[in-house]
């Protein structure tokens, strides 16, 4: 009998939630954005920690590698449109709030004028309160708060992914500025200088789980 591998379904997460949510919510507003008649940006936020981020090495002696001694991080709040992958962003070194998430939504509102604008964003504090709900609504940006523990359905998770990939593992910073300035050329140029990766990362697939009970 053939091996067969096994997926792990998010923790508390409900696949059927997800399928309905995927059928009835996003896909709609998908297929308006390729069509032109809508843009759709997925929001989440990512907080890179000056640490090391180790990556594997194959060697036959024990190698050791610098590694930064701070705990600074540098948060940025991304907006990744669906179809062109471009990523609008608020960073800071503090702490994400609601202000930065308005602050985001008036970049998005500037670059689409006429355009409706729908924000794909899970249900962080910070992101799901009337202060950004009612800066959505003068706006007029439709907010789509994803099912809880829906990670597998917010795009922008797998851009984070390549980010730390690309530019942070195996990687040694001396200093938090050369640290959060890698972080922003690697987002700022990412969408023309790995145009064809990224199309194939963040193709608009998305892994969906069935319901069941190991035996």
């Amino acid at each position: 009998m053939k091996p067969r591998r096994v997926a792990a379904i998010p923790a508390k997460a409900d696949p059927e939630v997800q399928e309905k949510y995927l059928r009835e919510i996003l896909a709609p507003k998908l297929e308006e954005a390729k069509a032109g008649q809508r843009a759709v940006f997925f929001v989440d936020a990512s907080h890179f920690v000056l640490a090391a981020y180790l990556g594997i090495v194959w060697c036959f002696s024990r190698i050791f590698i610098k590694a930064p001694a701070g705990r600074q991080r540098f948060n940025v709040l991304g907006a990744l449109n669906a179809i062109t992958k471009e990523v609008v962003t608020v960073t800071n070194d503090t702490y994400i709030t609601g202000q930065e998430v308005c602050q985001l939504l008036d970049k998005l509102a500037t670059l689409n004028p006429g355009t409706p604008i729908s924000v794909v964003l899970d249900n962080a504090r910070y992101q799901h309160c009337a202060r950004v709900e009612e800066h959505a609504r003068q706006l007029k940006i439709e907010l789509l708060f994803l099912p809880s523990y829906s990670p597998n359905l917010n795009l922008i998770e797998r851009f984070w992914k390549y980010v730390k990939k690309e530019c942070l593992y195996s990687r040694y910073y001396p200093a938090f500025a050369e640290f959060k300035q890698a972080i922003f050329t690697c987002i700022e140029q990412a969408p023309v200088k790995h145009q064809s990766k990224l199309h194939s990362l963040l193709s608009l697939r998305f892994q969906v789980f069935e319901q069941r009970v190991a035996a």
